[in-house]
C-alpha cells in the first residue's frame, strides 16, 4: 500500500498546527497540517512493515502511524503532545475521538525534561545566530518563548493549552524584532526557571498511563484485523487453504 494511500484512506485524526493553532498567525502564515493514520493490521504481517510516518500528500502535511504517535506522546514529545491539544481539529473518526479522550493519559512530569531539553537546544541555535549575525532568527525566538510559556503553564496546571491568548501581541513583537535580544533572553531564562520550580509541585503524575494507552492500541489493532480488505486476500487464501499453523 502506497504511503499516501494510508493517509488518504486511513487517517483517524487530523489537525492544524503551527502559528494558526498557536493564535500567532499573520497574513503570510502557512497552514501546517498534522495527522494520525491507522495502518490496517494485516499490513504488519508482511516483512515490509507500514511506515511509521508519512510526509504529504498536501504541502506542509505530516502524519504518524498510530503506534508511533502513541510512543512519542508517552515520551512527552512536545510536538506530539501539542498535536493532541490543537484547537483546530479538521477531522476525527470514532478512533480519533478515542485518541483525543486519552490526552490526559499521555501527560506526565516528563514534560519538564523534554520541553526544556528541546528549548535549550533551540536557544543555543539562537545564541549562535546572535554571535554570527548580531541577531537571532526572530520568528524562532518567538516560537521558543511560546513553547516555554506552554511548558511552564502545563507543569503549573496539569493542562496543556497551546493557544497563546492575550500573549499574542508581546510574542508577535518578538517576531518583528521589536524587543531587544537581551530582554528576550531574560524572558526565556525566567520562564525556564518558573517551569523548573513548577515541576517540583506539579499536579501531573510522575509517569504517563502506559497501560491505558496500550489497552487502547491493542483493541484498535484487533478490531482492524477483523476488517476485510482487498490487500488481505492473499493472507486469507493461505489461511483458508492450509489452516493456521499448518505447513
Amino acid at each position: 500500500m502506497h504511503p499516501e494511500t494510508l493517509v488518504r484512506d486511513h487517517t483517524i485524526y487530523a489537525c492544524v498546527m503551527g502559528s494558526r493553532a498557536f493564535g500567532l498567525a499573520t497574513d503570510g502564515s502557512d497552514t501546517d497540517r498534522r495527522g494520525v493514520f491507522l495502518a490496517p493490521t494485516p499490513l504488519f504481517w508482511r516483512f515490509d512493515k507500514p511506515p511509521t510516518h508519512v510526509e504529504g500528500p498536501l504541502e506542509e502535511q505530516f502524519s504518524w502511524e498510530l503506534e508511533r504517535f502513541c510512543e512519542l506522546a508517552l515520551r512527552a514529545n512536545p510536538n506530539i503532545l501539542e498535536c493532541l491539544h490543537s484547537p483546530l481539529v479538521e477531522y476525527a473518526d470514532d478512533i480519533g475521538r478515542e485518541l483525543l479522550a486519552l490526552r490526559e493519559a499521555f501527560l506526565s512530569r516528563h514534560a519538564f525534561e523534554t520541553f526544556t531539553r528541546y528549548a535549550l537546544g533551540q536557544r543555543k541555535k539562537l545564541e549562535a545566530d546572535v554571535r554570527a549575525h548580531g541577531a537571532p532568527r526572530w520568528k524562532h525566538a518567538m516560537h521558543l518563548t511560546r513553547l516555554l510559556i506552554s511548558a511552564r503553564d502545563l507543569l503549573r496546571t496539569g493542562h496543556l493549552t497551546i493557544d497563546v491568548g492575550d500573549r499574542r501581541e508581546p510574542l508577535l513583537a518578538v517576531k518583528r524584532g521589536e524587543v531587544p535580544w537581551p530582554e528576550v533572553e531574560s524572558w526565556m531564562t525566567r520562564l525556564a526557571s518558573e517551569a523548573e520550580a513548577a515541576s517540583h509541585r506539579s499536579p501531573l503524575p510522575t509517569e504517563p498511563d502506559h497501560r491505558r494507552v496500550e489497552d487502547f492500541l491493542i483493541r484498535v489493532r484487533r478490531t482492524s484485523a477483523l476488517q476485510p480488505a482487498p490487500y488481505d486476500e492473499g493472507v486469507q487464501g493461505v489461511v483458508g487453504a492450509r489452516g493456521v499453523g499448518q505447513r
